[in-house]
Protein backbone atom coordinates (compact mmCIF):
# COMPACT_ATOMS: atom_id res chain seq x y z
CA UNK A 1 0.00 0.00 0.00
CA UNK A 2 1.35 3.29 -0.97
CA UNK A 3 0.50 6.59 0.95
CA UNK A 4 1.23 10.06 0.27
CA UNK A 5 1.98 12.08 3.41
CA UNK A 6 3.87 15.27 2.09
CA UNK A 7 3.47 16.66 -1.84
CA UNK A 8 5.29 14.25 -3.74
CA UNK A 9 6.50 11.92 -1.39
CA UNK A 10 5.62 8.08 -1.43
CA UNK A 11 5.63 6.09 1.81
CA UNK A 12 6.22 2.11 1.54
CA UNK A 13 5.38 0.84 4.71
CA UNK A 14 7.80 -1.76 5.85
CA UNK A 15 7.67 -4.94 7.41
CA UNK A 16 11.07 -5.16 9.01
CA UNK A 17 12.62 -2.24 12.24
CA UNK A 18 14.41 0.83 10.45
CA UNK A 19 17.73 -0.55 10.50
CA UNK A 20 17.18 -3.45 8.41
CA UNK A 21 15.02 -1.62 6.41
CA UNK A 22 18.14 0.80 5.83
CA UNK A 23 20.56 -2.14 5.20
CA UNK A 24 17.96 -3.86 3.30
CA UNK A 25 17.79 -1.26 1.23
CA UNK A 26 21.20 -0.22 0.78
CA UNK A 27 22.39 -3.88 -0.36
CA UNK A 28 20.13 -3.85 -2.97
CA UNK A 29 21.45 -0.26 -4.21
CA UNK A 30 24.72 -1.51 -3.88
CA UNK A 31 24.18 -4.53 -5.77
CA UNK A 32 22.31 -2.51 -8.77
CA UNK A 33 25.56 -0.45 -8.96
CA UNK A 34 23.82 2.49 -7.06
CA UNK A 35 26.57 4.60 -5.08
CA UNK A 36 25.38 5.62 -1.58
CA UNK A 37 27.45 8.96 -0.76
CA UNK A 38 25.72 8.87 2.66
CA UNK A 39 23.77 7.28 5.39
CA UNK A 40 22.52 9.67 8.34
CA UNK A 41 21.37 8.25 11.49
CA UNK A 42 18.86 10.96 12.19
CA UNK A 43 17.66 10.11 15.36
CA UNK A 44 21.72 9.96 16.42
CA UNK A 45 22.20 12.88 15.57
CA UNK A 46 19.42 13.84 17.91
CA UNK A 47 20.81 11.99 21.01
CA UNK A 48 23.96 13.77 20.23
CA UNK A 49 22.70 17.14 21.61
CA UNK A 50 20.57 15.82 23.73
CA UNK A 51 17.49 15.23 21.77
CA UNK A 52 15.24 12.34 21.21
CA UNK A 53 13.70 11.20 17.67
CA UNK A 54 11.99 7.94 16.52
CA UNK A 55 14.49 5.57 14.73
CA UNK A 56 15.04 7.73 11.73
CA UNK A 57 17.52 7.40 8.86
CA UNK A 58 18.51 9.11 5.63
CA UNK A 59 20.14 7.10 2.63
CA UNK A 60 21.80 9.55 -0.30
CA UNK A 61 22.18 7.30 -3.35
CA UNK A 62 22.53 7.86 -6.93
CA UNK A 63 25.00 6.71 -9.83
CA UNK A 64 27.18 9.68 -11.23
CA UNK A 65 27.40 8.13 -14.68
CA UNK A 66 23.36 8.32 -14.76
CA UNK A 67 22.59 11.47 -12.90
CA UNK A 68 25.81 13.59 -14.17
CA UNK A 69 23.92 13.76 -17.86
CA UNK A 70 20.49 14.21 -16.36
CA UNK A 71 22.01 17.09 -14.44
CA UNK A 72 24.07 18.60 -17.60
CA UNK A 73 20.67 18.74 -19.51
CA UNK A 74 18.33 19.83 -16.65
CA UNK A 75 20.95 21.68 -14.20
CA UNK A 76 17.51 22.22 -11.61
CA UNK A 77 17.42 18.63 -11.41
CA UNK A 78 20.66 18.84 -9.05
CA UNK A 79 18.69 20.13 -6.46
CA UNK A 80 17.01 16.84 -5.82
CA UNK A 81 19.95 14.79 -6.76
CA UNK A 82 21.89 12.85 -4.92
CA UNK A 83 18.01 10.89 -4.64
CA UNK A 84 17.12 10.36 -1.34
CA UNK A 85 15.53 7.44 0.56
CA UNK A 86 13.83 7.96 4.59
CA UNK A 87 13.21 5.05 6.42
CA UNK A 88 11.30 6.54 9.79
CA UNK A 89 8.96 5.23 12.46
CA UNK A 90 5.63 6.61 13.37
CA UNK A 91 3.92 5.21 16.24
CA UNK A 92 3.11 2.16 14.75
CA UNK A 93 5.03 1.07 11.38
CA UNK A 94 8.00 1.77 9.64
CA UNK A 95 8.22 3.67 6.35
CA UNK A 96 10.42 3.80 3.28
CA UNK A 97 10.00 7.29 1.79
CA UNK A 98 11.29 8.76 -1.05
CA UNK A 99 10.04 11.62 -3.88
CA UNK A 100 8.01 10.37 -6.44
CA UNK A 101 9.39 10.22 -9.97
CA UNK A 102 6.41 11.73 -11.35
CA UNK A 103 6.46 14.41 -8.83
CA UNK A 104 10.76 15.07 -10.11
CA UNK A 105 9.37 14.95 -13.69
CA UNK A 106 6.91 17.82 -13.17
CA UNK A 107 9.17 20.11 -10.64
CA UNK A 108 11.49 20.13 -13.42
CA UNK A 109 9.34 20.36 -16.23
CA UNK A 110 11.18 16.98 -17.55
CA UNK A 111 9.87 15.64 -20.89
CA UNK A 112 10.26 12.05 -19.56
CA UNK A 113 10.16 10.78 -15.64
CA UNK A 114 13.19 10.02 -14.22
CA UNK A 115 14.42 7.37 -12.07
CA UNK A 116 11.24 5.33 -12.86
CA UNK A 117 12.36 2.29 -11.82
CA UNK A 118 12.63 3.43 -8.27
CA UNK A 119 9.63 2.95 -6.81
CA UNK A 120 9.58 -1.05 -7.60
CA UNK A 121 13.08 -1.30 -6.48
CA UNK A 122 12.31 -0.06 -3.14
CA UNK A 123 9.43 -1.94 -3.25
CA UNK A 124 11.38 -5.24 -3.86
CA UNK A 125 13.54 -3.81 -0.94
CA UNK A 126 10.77 -4.39 1.61
CA UNK A 127 9.64 -7.99 0.58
Amino acid sequence: MITLNAEGVIDLPSPYPVVETADRLQSLLLAKGMKIFARIDQAAEAASVGMTLRPTILLLFGNPKGGTPLMEQFPSLAIDLPLKALIWESTDKVYLSFVSPEYLQRRHHLPMTPFAQIPELFAAALK
